[in-house]
Parts: structure tokens; C-alpha cells; sequence
């Protein structure tokens, strides 16, 4: 038995009145993700614990079959796992993102002039990996020490480590804020005096940098300023192999989503092209993927894409996206699966990410499952498209505690049929 996981991270969406009050999946062509949810098993997952930020990281380790409240640390240590950045006991990791703010006064070098902009870009301009590269080197130059160190990541996304460090203070996702104040979502809390320093002096450094302004002369979003959240310690999970005898691989362009793969023990699949943005190398996902599976019993595959779209506003973006990954991953898919003679499929987002609100939300997510001619039961309710409209449906499986869908998804377990 082969099994395959295509994730289109964020894709869920709200009614909207550009579309005539329809979503982003009910108005797009996605004839192959409709043709699952038509001939599969439809439901909904709660992939986000009541009481939980609806974060991709908890998200994605309720999918593999994680319970987020007993085992979720935080994201950026699990971005760390992935990079080979090893974190002792005390420990705390930070994700640092390259911003661009928008500042309502003038840049004043001895100030604190944070307290007076707008988080105009999560992603200042999804700067190239090579351009933000040289900045967190040059920050970790000029702010590193023995207890605080910059690690470099992909494009607007890097780390911090704080060696012994506090994590117990309340910080925010920059895509949380997009178009607000920052004042009210500067860290708080005991720690946070260290942080927002780092944060004050980082604008400093970046505010005359070369690359910076090289960046404003092209046209492009300036990264403004160092942007510190998601903090914790070590992800310790058991191994996925270990839980359900299967041995894995995944495919992502994110570090955290490929960090959750390296905790569970999955091997990170490469693909050349696969930026985690709209321009991704799609097809090389899909064919990664059917490639992988002559030797693992296990795919996770995971595009980010949607869900930039959806933190940007961008419906075009997103339509794209979702189109882009029913025809280019769900039908490559499908088109090459059938050389396996048993084979399952699980589609479905992690979480919600509306265009209207440009973050993640926690409502549950509808999901197919699609398995080869004889392994197949009979669907309990039958599903005309894939959307969001199927979590209203009745006699549909259903999942209020999200991680236990892989249980069903690999091991048969018994699910809830809703009969509202």
C-alpha cells in the first residue's frame, strides 16, 4: 500500500463578494480535486486545537498525526531541527523575519521609531535568499554574541537563537498585522526588553544598508527591520515510523514544514525550483513525489503557496495558486498513481487562510480521502466538488480532534459520522 498527503497549505478560505459571495475553492477550476471529493470519502478536521494560534506548524502536526497540545514547543524550533542547528535544554530558537515597515515619522537612528510604523510587508518584498543572506550576516556581525546568534534561512525567513534564553514572553506573527500599528504587537513580557532592543537596533543597521538601498532604487520593498516570534524549545515527537510502520518522505519548501519531517523521521526530498511562492516549481513537486513512492510507503507533499497569497490579500494570486495546484500536483498525481496497484490519497489544507482577515483562522478544514479501486468503502455522503462547503454536509466523517484522522487516513481506525 502506497500513501500520498497533498497539502495546499492555507487554500480554505470565506465567502467573498468579489466572487459573488462564493470562496476561493467553490470559484476556481479544480476539475481534479472535484473528481476526489465526487468519488472519495469527505470530511472535516479540526487541525487546530481550540485554544491554540492557528499556526501552519501546529496545523501540519495534526495532519501527520501529532496531538499539538501534548507535543507542540513552537516553530521555530522546529525550522532549527531542519537546518542542523542543535539546541540545548534551555535553549530558546526565535524565527526572524525580514520586514518592511512603513514608518509614520522619520527614521531617527537613536530612536525608538517602531512604535510609529505599519507592517506594510510580512516578507519585505519576498527578498531573495542571496540579498537577505547577507543582511542576517551582517546583523548577527554587529548584534551576535556568545548568547544570541543569527542564523540565515530562505528569503524573509531566518533564525535567532538566545543560548539559556527566556521564551515565555507574548510575541506576534508579522503576517498577523499586515497594514497595522506595530506598536500593540511589539513583544511583551519578561525577555521582551531584550528583543525589542535587538529589534530597535537591527533598523538601524538595515535602515543605509547597500542591499536595502539597491532594493529601493529597483522598486522593491526594503527589509525595514528584524521581526522576532514563535519562540521555543526542542520538538521532541516519536518517530512516524514507529507509530504507524511506515517509512516516509517529504517534499516541501519550507524549513517548517520540512523541520516537522526531519522530528518524525522522514527523509527531505530536494526539488529543484520549489521556492515556496506562487512561481514554484509545482510539477516537479508532483513528479518528486510518484517518484518517491517506488521506495517509501509514505508521501507527504506540502505547497506553500496559497497561503502567501492569502497573508498578501491577493486573490488573483490565490485563484492562481489553487488552480496551479489542482492541475499541476493533484492531476500529475493522479495521472502517474496508478502504476501502484494500492494506493490512498489524503487532500486537504492545513488551515484556513482568508483573504478578508490575510491570516490563519482555526475553523476546521474539509479534507478527501481517495483510495484505488477495492480498497475503496462506500462513501458516506457524496460530494459534487472539493470546497469548504463539505464541512456543512451531512454524514461526513468527521474529525474534532484533528491528529486522529491519520489514524483512519494509514490504519482503518474508526471515524465520527456526523449526521448534521
Amino acid at each position: 500500500m502506497k500513501y500520498i498527503v497533498l497539502v495546499g497549505d492555507g487554500m480554505a478560505d470565506r465567502p467573498l463578494k468579489a466572487l459573488g459571495y462564493k470562496t476561493c475553492l467553490q470559484k476556481a477550476r479544480t476539475p481534479n480535486m472535484d473528481r476526489l471529493a465526487a468519488d472519495g470519502e469527505v470530511g472535516k478536521a479540526r487541525t487546530v486545537p481550540l485554544g491554540i494560534d492557528p499556526g501552519s506548524d501546529v496545523a501540519n502536526l495534526s495532519i501527520l498525526g501529532y496531538n499539538p497540545a501534548k507535543y507542540y514547543s513552537g516553530r521555530a524550533p522546529i525550522e532549527a531541527e531542519y537546518r542542523g542547528i542543535k539546541l540545548g535544554p534551555q535553549d530558546i530558537a526565535f524565527r526572524c523575519n525580514l520586514v518592511t515597515l512603513k514608518y509614520t515619522s522619520p527614521f531617527n537612528k537613536g530612536g525608538q521609531v517602531r512604535g510609529k510604523a505599519v507592517m506594510e510587508d510580512y516578507s519585505a518584498g519576498h527578498i531573495s535568499t542571496k540579498e537577505a543572506e547577507l543582511l542576517i550576516r551582517d546583523i548577527n556581525i554587529k548584534l551576535g554574541s556568545k548568547e544570541i546568534i543569527f542564523f540565515p534561512g530562505m528569503s524573509y525567513r531566518h533564525l535567532m537563537i538566545w543560548k539559556k534564553g527566556i521564551g515565555r514572553m507574548r510575541c506576534t506573527p508579522p503576517h498577523d498585522i499586515s497594514g497595522k500599528k506595530i506598536d500593540a504587537y511589539l513583544p511583551k513580557g519578561r525577555g521582551a526588553e531584550v528583543l525589542r532592543s535587538l529589534m530597535d537596533r537591527s533598523a538601524e543597521i538595515l535602515a543605509y544598508h547597500p542591499i536595502n538601498q539597491k532594493r529601493i532604487r529597483e522598486g522593491h520593498n526594503p527589509a525595514s527591520i528584524i521581526w522576532l516570534w514563535g519562540q521555543g524549545k526542542k520538538l521532541t515527537v516519536p518517530l512516524f515510523r514507529d507509530k504507524y510502520n511506515l517509512k516516509g518522505a517529504l517534499i516541501s519548501a519550507v524549513d517548517l514544514t520540512k523541520g516537522l519531517g526531519v522530528c518524525a523521521g522522514f527523509d527531505i526530498l530536494r526539488v529543484k525550483g520549489a521556492t515556496g511562492y506562487i512561481d514554484t516549481n509545482y510539477i516537479g513537486k508532483a513528479r518528486a513525489a510518484l517518484n518517491a513512492l517506488k521506495k517509501y510507503d509514505f508521501v507527504y507533499v506540502h505547497v506553500e503557496a496559497p497561503d502567501e497569497a492569502g497573508h498578501n490579500g491577493d486573490l488573483k494570486a490565490k485563484m492562481q495558486a489553487i488552480e496551479d495546484f489542482d492541475q499541476k500536483v493533484v492531476g500529475t498525481i493522479l495521472d502517474g498513481i496508478r502504476r501502484f496497484r494500492d494506493f490512498s490519497i489524503l487532500l486537504m489544507p492545513d488551515h484556513f487562510t482568508p483573504i478578508s482577515v490575510r491570516t490563519h483562522t482555526s475553523e476546521p478544514v474539509p479534507f478527501v480521502i481517495y483510495r484505488s479501486k477495492g480498497l475503496s468503502g462506500k462513501p458516506k455522503a457524496k460530494a459534487r466538488a472539493y470546497s469548504e462547503s463539505i464541512c456543512r454536509m451531512k454524514n461526513i466523517l468527521v474529525f474534532d480532534k484533528g491528529y486522529k484522522l491519520m489514524d483512519y487516513f494509514v490504519g482503518g481506525k474508526q471515524a465520527v459520522i456526523s449526521q448534521c
